[in-house]
């Protein structure tokens, strides 16, 4: 009978250790976790207290932020709970871009073509998986340099990768010297200097004085793969916007670059997706010795140029394939020309290193091929400017029966196009009157601002600037006269006015602003949201996200407009302390109200330790 009644008693002793093993396991699991996330939520407010920018009384974002709603109209009496502080991300996050976030990708163990560059296209966090935390500059950070300085030289502090000195030192790319790195305006293909290899350009063009802009006929430029963008940083002088871009690849930083030294630039791959940009948008495309394999998938990333060239657009190729050194490149040469002549593209002029072919005026090229040519013409129903998350294809946009016969792009030149009603106007149905109002009274608001900002900037205070509403560029257009230059962010569920932006020689993009922006931390001075709360609102986006991406993308002593309704800007004034933001000015102006805030400069305790 013992013998039995100690096995039965073993028998239900063993599944009681079971559950109570389970339970310490759980317990474990649930204190660390939650002991992990206060640890990580500290960090921030305990640094931050240290210089004196918290109070005493911190209590850690997960609850306050919870608490805290982001509805804008609240109930009178309704107990609002301000945030007193923001958790600070670690350090090793100093340059953190949520949607092209390498990490993310292998955390969420995305099934990507890593031959298709997909892996360096967008893939937003959901949002339980945003870090929401403050970036932090890194160790030593600075008040970048003013423009035009900055074009040829920048702190090191402030982006501490020297890797592209290095393995670029034989082509002029960028030297360290000392606290500073400098740029001597060299590349892969212009080794003598971007303002040399810009010139001999213009002249194999035959434009007069070897000048690119050509009176003012090209204005917006391309550059694919653009290195830490000395190409259109020397066109600039010449009246010439580029938008440079390259993904955040193994030779890292080379957008941050462009941008910390107050040149366009953009975050992007040409990959499996549309660009961020309309049809008929650049005057002309650039791509010196760029990697970039022009004749896969039936030359899909060529027809991509293509749809984003305006009639008449030229394509700059320098590479090794131009002038055929070898075996391969004489194939990969013989390949490309056959695949452009399909399109339609000539040779405009061919010399050493580089060719450059111009698209066609019209549609007669594309009518008189044999049937069956590859590749194909777009389906009749395709919309060449839809582009948020469109698929590439590989196919030839052709022109309206309006473009085809008006045989180019009927833009005025530079700078009349700056104010001069767009051809394109017709599509939105909007008249030229309103065109007219809206650049009149854009005009105003932006003569206003500059009066609010003067007691806080000099003549070279900004420089890199960002209309996260564009709608027609007005904003942008009563700039031009300063030396400024705009990102203009057309919303992606919007009028898609962005080509309206780009023939008013001007530059944007597509954004959806519930998602973070495709730049690093501290790359703009200035940021105008004009009733972009209120969108994000009728969506049911986090206010809260978006200023705390604001506050990632604007550079310390940076500033805000927010031009939006009042409730919008009560709900933006309980979270200045939060996020080390200073209120300037507030104005209103008809229904709506203009509140202007700078950016305080901070360094987290860690941060200090490592500068001194």
């Amino acid at each position: 009978m013992r013998g039995r009644a100690d096995g039965s008693q073993r028998r239900r002793l063993l599944p009681s250790l079971c559950v109570v093993a389970i339970f310490l396991v759980f317990l474990y699991v649930y204190h660390g976790s939650i002991f992990g996330s206060q640890k990580a939520l500290e960090y921030g407010s305990r640094s931050l207290r240290k210089l004196g920018l918290t109070g005493d009384d911190d209590a850690d974002l997960g609850s306050k932020l919870d608490e805290s709603s982001s509805k804008f109209g609240q109930e009178d009496g309704e107990d609002d709970v301000m945030p007193k502080s923001i958790p600070v991300c670690d350090d090793r996050h100093s340059e953190l871009i949520p949607c092209l976030d390498r990490n993310l990708i292998y955390q969420m163990r995305l099934k990507l073509d890593l031959s298709l560059m997909e892996h360096y296209e967008r893939h937003c966090p959901l949002p339980e998986r945003r870090y929401n935390c403050l970036i932090p500059p890194p160790a030593g950070y600075k008040i970048p340099i003013k423009w035009p300085k900055s074009r040829d030289e920048v702190w090191k502090a402030n982006i501490p990768h020297t890797h592209l000195a290095h393995e670029k030192s034989d082509q002029n790319w960028m030297v360290v010297k000392g606290e500073k790195i400098v740029f001597p305006g060299g590349g892969t293909h212009f080794h003598y200097g971007a303002d040399k290899y810009i010139a001999s350009l213009a002249n194999m063009l035959n434009f007069s004085n070897n000048n690119l802009n050509n009176g003012g006929r090209i204005r917006t430029v391309f550059d694919v793969g653009c290195g830490v963008a000395s190409f259109g940083a020397y066109l600039l002088s010449s009246d010439i916007i580029t938008m440079s871009l390259a993904p955040n690849d193994v030779h890292q930083n080379q957008i941050q670059f462009a941008l910390e030294r107050g040149i366009p630039a953009y975050l992007g791959v040409l990959g499996t997706k549309r660009l961020p940009y309309p049809s008929r948008s650049f005057e002309l495309a650039h791509c010196s010795r760029c990697r970039i394999d022009w004749l896969q998938r039936d030359g899909i990333l060529l027809l991509e140029l293509d749809r984003l060239l305006r009639p008449g657009g030229y394509f700059a190729y320098s590479s090794p394939e131009a002038y055929a050194q070898d075996e391969e490149d004489l194939r990969i040469w013989r390949e490309m020309s056959a695949l452009v002549e399909r399109m339609c593209w000539r040779i405009a002029s061919k010399r050493n290193q580089t060719v450059i072919w111009q698209k066609p005026l019209t549609n007669d090229c594309y009518m008189e091929r044999a049937p069956g040519t590859q590749p194909p013409l777009c389906r009749s129903d395709d919309d060449p400017d839809a582009v948020w998350g469109v698929p590439m294809e590989a196919c030839i946009t052709p022109y309206s029966d309006h473009d085809h016969k008006s045989r180019g792009s009927e833009l005025a030149p530079w700078p009349a196009r700056a104010t001069a009603p767009p051809p394109r106007l017709a599509d939105f149905g909007y008249s030229k009157d309103i065109f007219e109002k809206d650049t009149e009274v854009w005009m105003q608001r932006v003569e206003s601002y500059w009066n609010l900002l003067s007691p806080k900037i000099t003549s070279d205070t900004l420089r890199n600037l960002m209309d996260m509403k564009a709608n027609l560029g007005s904003f942008a257009a009563a700039l031009k006269g300063k030396d400024v230059w705009v990102m203009n962010v057309v919303p992606e569920d919007g009028p898609n006015t962005l080509k309206l932006i780009y023939d008013r020689g001007l530059i944007g993009t597509i954004h959806n602003w519930c998602e973070a922006f495709s730049t690093y931390p501290r790359t703009y001075d200035l940021l105008h949201a004009w009733t972009v709360f209120s969108d994000i609102e009728k969506k049911g986006c986090s206010a809260e996200d978006l200023l705390i991406e604001m506050d990632r993308i604007l550079r310390p002593t940076g500033f805000v407009i927010i031009r939006d309704k009042p409730s919008v800007i009560e709900f933006v004034k309980k979270y200045l302390t939060a996020l080390h933001w200073e209120a300037v000015s507030n104005e209103r102006d008809g229904d709506e109200l203009v509140f202007l805030i700078q950016k305080k400069i901070w360094l987290t305790s860690e941060s200090l330790r490592d500068t001194e």
